[in-house]
């Protein structure tokens, strides 16, 4: 007898609607299961069989109920007594049992089932049946890598996790993502990624976004961020992948949100960058070689260093020589004179101030003497400054107005001073770093060599 005939009594005055209704429900809530389920009373006898039994080993409920146990239908005769017994014994332990045996299908097949077996209490308290839960090894043993991948990538895994809700709000991370947000696991639940990240939140949320409306990337995508954490703000590379989370009880899709695996690459990524810019400012160096090497004035191949030098590095520069030709160390005070100079207006190439050169008023304390002075590289820099003091900031050192980092690199050769070279970056750039200081002063060196050359050739 199924679920929905057999929980249903009459008696004298006819069927009795209430527990008709709990019949009804009882049926719907035993189909709608995704597990397969049975029912044994206290003789083996089955009393329950639902729809997902029925679509396993294909026996319908009005052939599985009534009958006693599986021998002879459902189980292999030379194992129907130790199934039963194994079944039956449900009754007497506590708690549930797990076992696994095969099953036989209406169309005579094998299936090989995990079964979680618990006793049914009567209103006395005693043992009345057996229920049985079933469902096929592969599809448990799915469900269980399921869930243990789940908590292994939630406490174990060696890159960040995160489940983003449909808010773009983290609902779940794991402990490495925590440790990369900088702080603690509950405390990021629920926040809006804005105040996580200082600066990547839209690319991140755009990301995220499309997940939802469009689905998982192709590849991964790496991402600058820069993190908010009770130490300060860090600059960091994650390369990230999405994936959209769907509910798998909905008929339709029903987006859940986005899992975000992470993984911090900064270093590599640093490392690679730092790489590619030497190799770039490498070659750099040799074609100025190469094309300074053809020119017959000196001091026109000095020019051309300092243009190749330009590229990619700086927006401007300036050649500012020592008032005639040199200065040995210790020898002041020392007047500089300008010797060439990238265009103020529209780019080009520098362009060199003739032989005699003007002389430049620069103030005492001034980045290029101060690099005259200890014969070595000086950074300056007008910082977050708004555009009015930027500008006067410039124009006290006499730098073009849009001027708000400088480096300046002395020029020396066979053992004396020969004057600077200052490089000037606008706003969009970052500031020099000292990577930047030691390529300025090797290409101080090659400007240094050719002018000390034309000053050789004009003495001669």
């Amino acid at each position: 007898m199924s679920a929905s005939r057999r929980s249903g009594t009459t008696d004298e005055l006819g069927p009795q609607e209430p527990e008709r209704d709990g019949a009804d429900l009882l049926a719907a809530l035993l189909d709608g299961m995704d597990a397969a389920l049975c029912a044994f009373d206290a003789d083996g006898v089955v009393t329950h069989w639902n729809r997902e039994a029925e679509r396993i080993l294909g026996w319908t409920a009005d052939e599985a109920v009534g009958r006693q146990g599986f021998a002879g239908w459902a189980v292999r005769t030379a194992d129907a007594e130790e199934v039963q017994e194994r079944l039956l014994s449900a009754m007497q332990a506590p708690g549930r049992q797990v076992y696994e045996f095969a099953l036989l299908t209406k169309e005579g097949g094998r299936v090989l089932v995990r079964t979680q077996s618990a006793a049914v209490r009567g209103p006395d308290g005693k043992p009345a049946g057996v229920y049985c839960a079933f469902s096929e090894v592969h599809a448990q043993i799915d469900l269980e890598r399921s869930i243990a991948l789940s908590e292994a990538l939630f406490e174990d895994a060696s890159w960040g996790v995160v489940l983003v809700d449909a808010d773009l709000r983290p609902a779940v991370v794991n402990a490495h993502a925590a440790r990369a947000l900088g702080i603690g696991r509950t405390a990021v639940l629920g926040r809006p990624l804005g105040e996580l990240l200082a600066q990547g939140v839209e690319e991140l949320e755009s990301a995220l976004t499309h997940v939802l409306a469009e689905g998982s990337p192709p590849a991964p995508a790496e991402m600058w961020v820069t993190v908010r954490t009770p130490e300060g703000e860090k600059r960091r590379c994650w390369r990230s992948g999405f994936l959209r989370l769907a509910s798998p009880l909905a008929e339709e899709p029903v987006p859940l949100g986005v899992g975000w695996l992470f993984q911090d690459v900064t270093e590599s990524k640093q490392t690679e960058q730092e790489a590619s810019l030497l190799r770039f400012r490498t070659n750099q160096l040799h074609r100025a070689a190469r094309a300074a090497a053809e020119c017959e004035d000196p001091a026109e191949a000095a020019v051309v260093h300092l243009d190749f030098a330009l590229a990619g590095f700086a927006d401007h520069a300036l050649i500012d020589r020592v008032a005639g030709g040199s200065v040995r160390d210790g020898e002041g005070p020392v007047r500089l004179v300008r010797a060439a100079a990238t265009p103020s207006g529209a780019p080009g190439p520098s362009l060199p101030a003739g032989r005699a050169g003007l002389p430049v008023r620069y103030a005492e304390g001034h980045p290029a003497l101060q690099c005259v002075d200890r014969i070595g590289s000086v950074r300056a820099s007008a910082g977050a400054s708004s555009p009015e003091r930027t500008r006067e900031w410039a124009a006290a050192r006499q730098w073009p107005a849009d001027s708000v980092h400088a480096l300046c690199a002395v020029l020396r050769s066979r053992g004396r001073t020969l004057g600077v070279v200052t490089f000037l970056r606008g706003a969009s750039r970052t500031q020099f770093e000292r990577a930047d200081a030691m390529y300025a002063e090797d290409v101080a060196v090659r400007i240094a060599a050719a002018l000390d050359l034309a000053g050789a050739l004009d003495r001669g």
